[in-house]
């Protein structure tokens, strides 16, 4: 039977809309595999539901076969059936008497009357708010002003905040009806009727036409908003004066779509044109009042950010830094100049050259502008900006400009060498400060942004290369914290199988250019035939030597106790190995790759545990070596093989 729920609320937070859809189908609810829509005023579930539950059926195990009646009948007697309903199994102790007793299904409708209510309290929300008596009364995003709810063409009877549920939807707030009978059938085709668009994709892809169309550049986070801050979204073109243009297109797209929700359109690739893209939650603009409208607050702040502009030129960036003493970065680590004087000598230490250095005193400043007070997504971007404009040198307003990237692990790193440096000291020291005092992310809760930082250290030291030892850079928990963030980024960014990325985390880390390669060589080594099975190989020596409580400590492996056959053909063919000192990771799996058979031979003729116990430690080293050989560029013990699927 067709199921209808929708939960007609006060306009909801777009930001929260998508989690809110994603966590519906995991609230304990019984339409597993709906379709969930969400628009700003709505919450809907459709699904496929059964007219009724299924049976449960429960075995009761009664008496054996042999029993005498009287057990049989008081088996019969505590179900409230007679002996003939009674049926024989056999069971692994002979036959036994079995009452098998069928428990009907309930309605459906019976079902979801109980169920709907939790379900809609149990939807996970960020914040939520009281509306209807108090705080006893119940807690959502927004109030609650209608609820939808049929199986079939029956109304679900229930209430939930004074709420009762029906078959009256709402239309569009300015353009629709206020009150619209439907019908599981008929509910999408009503609601399109009065102006609203019930899929996000649709919603989205209506933007997107429209948009383009009038020369807009799509900017995704912009589309993800504006799809759900509208049930019936409709674009529009509007005009302002080309001086603006004299301004940065950053501080511009900035103003229009953070402040105004506009996309920019441009003339050319990176060239922006004197127009703007808005979107309507309205069906047109005939008499061009929404467009007059838009284009004159556009032109108040742009006025704004002409007005910051030249204020904020009348002092330099360098004039700034003692500003920054006011500026406080974090009551325990003091103000921004502090931490900038700590950037600056940690990119002296890292090796940084005069530009990188004069960057990283200027890097801060911005933040003491007029336009990063009034638009602070431009913080960084404005200091480059700034320092451009009053003549400091390419390779520094750059690494300025650039220095917060990158922001998330979809977020290009910086592309100069200066900005790649100040870069990795500014979020090295926000890391290396906040564990110091104690300011470690526990749980959800991150008020540092501490692990954004971390992926922007992993992704700087990957995708640059830059050849700073980890060891070097961090210690303690933080190391352990930032290893976290490695792992999942070669492991979810750059696509390696977990076993492998273990494998030669396991060997070591020295730099993550290192790692890389090691990764890079063992996944290309992997589908090789002899591969699996040395790997294999690997997970017994190691077993071996922890069964032993073996610690080569050193020791070399003595000649004079090698027997002729495997035993010396394995300890020579190490030595040759080890006496070539191959350095290409690629080259050197290869070659451990080929020691398969003599490693197999070993094993089959050789007694590791020998009664001498000279020859028995003599042959634990030979082992010790050649894992510690093969273990350089990863632990081999560490892959998953088939064999330990079995």
């Amino acid at each position: 039977m067709n199921f209808l729920l929708e939960i007609g609320t006060e306009e909801i937070p777009h930001w929260m809309i998508p989690r809110a859809v994603e966590d519906i189908p995991a609230t304990g609810s019984p339409w597993t595999g709906a379709q969930v829509e969400a628009t700003p005023r709505r919450l809907v579930v459709l699904a496929d539901l059964p007219e009724r539950q299924a049976d449960d059926v429960f075995e009761h195990q009664g008496p054996p076969v042999s029993a005498g009646q009287n057990a049989v009948q008081g088996f019969a007697k505590k179900y409230g059936v007679s002996v003939d309903q009674l049926r024989q199994v056999e069971t692994a102790k002979g036959p036994y008497f079995q009452y098998r007793e069928v428990v009907p299904g309930r309605p459906f409708i019976e079902v979801l009357v109980e169920l709907i209510p939790d379900l809609i309290r149990n939807i996970y929300w960020p914040k939520t708010m009281y509306w209807t008596g108090g705080k006893a009364g119940p807690r959502f995003i927004r109030p609650i002003r209608w609820i939808v709810a049929l199986l079939g063409g029956d109304v679900i009877p229930f209430e939930i905040a004074g709420v009762k549920s029906g078959n009256l939807t709402q239309g569009h707030r300015i353009l629709g009806s206020s009150s619209i009978p439907v019908t599981t059938a008929n509910y999408e085709s009503e609601l399109r009727k009065n102006f609203v668009i019930l899929s996000a994709h649709q919603r989205r892809e209506k933007i997107v036409t429209e948009a383009v169309q009038l020369g807009a550049k799509i900017d995704p986070d912009l589309l993800e908003t504006l799809t759900y801050t509208t049930e019936y979204p409709t674009a529009i073109r509007g005009d302002f004066d080309r001086g603006y243009l004299e301004l940065p297109a950053e501080v511009l797209t900035t103003v229009m779509k953070h402040h105004q929700k506009y996309f920019a359109v441009e003339s050319g690739p990176g060239v922006l044109a004197p127009h703007f893209v808005a979107v309507m939650n309205t069906s047109g603009d005939p008499e061009g009042l929404v467009k007059k409208g838009n284009e004159r607050v556009l032109r108040a702040r742009f006025n704004d950010a002409r007005f910051f502009w030249d204020v904020d030129q009348q002092k330099k960036l360098a004039d700034r830094i003692e500003d920054l003493a006011h500026v406080t970065f974090q009551a325990k680590l003091g103000s921004y100049k502090e931490k900038t004087e700590r950037v600056a000598a940690l990119v002296k230490e890292l090796g940084g050259n005069e530009h990188a250095q004069r960057a990283a005193l200027l890097c801060k400043c911005d933040l003491t502008t007029e336009m990063v007070k009034e638009f602070t997504d431009l913080q960084g971007i404005v200091g480059g900006l700034y320092a451009k404009a009053q003549g400091e040198a390419e390779p520094v307003w750059r690494a300025i400009y650039e220095h917060y990237q990158p922001v998330s692990m979809e977020d290009s790193i910086p592309a100069t060498a200066e900005g790649q440096i100040v870069a990795l000291a500014d979020k090295l020291d926000t890391l290396r400060g906040c564990f110091a005092v104690g300011l470690a992310p526990t749980g959800s809760k991150d008020p540092f942004a501490l692990r954004r930082a971390a992926q922007g250290v992993v992704k700087i030291l990957a995708e640059a290369r830059l050849e700073y030892r980890l060891d070097e850079l961090f210690s303690g928990a933080l190391r352990e914290f930032l290893l976290e963030r490695m792992q999942y980024y070669f492991r979810e960014v750059r696509g390696y199988k977990y076993d492998e990325v273990n494998a030669v985390f396991a060997a070591g880390t020295g730099t993550l250019a290192d790692v890389q390669d090691r990764l890079a060589a063992l996944a290309a080594i992997r589908p090789t035939e002899n591969f699996e099975p040395l790997a294999a190989s690997c997970k017994r020596i190691r077993n071996i030597l922890k069964q032993a409580e073996f610690h080569a400590n050193g020791a070399a492996v003595k000649s004079e106790l090698l027997e002729a056959g495997p035993e010396r053909d394995l300890a020579d063919r190490l030595s040759g190995f080890v006496r070539a000192g191959e350095t290409d990771y690629f080259k050197r799996l290869v070659a451990i790759a080929t020691f398969r058979p003599q490693v197999d031979l070993f094993f089959d003729k050789v007694l590791v545990n020998a009664q001498d116990p000279n020859v028995r430690t003599n042959r634990l080293t030979l082992l010790s070596t050649l894992l510690r050989e093969f273990s350089t560029i990863a632990d081999f013990s560490e892959i998953v093989t088939s064999g330990d699927m079995k």
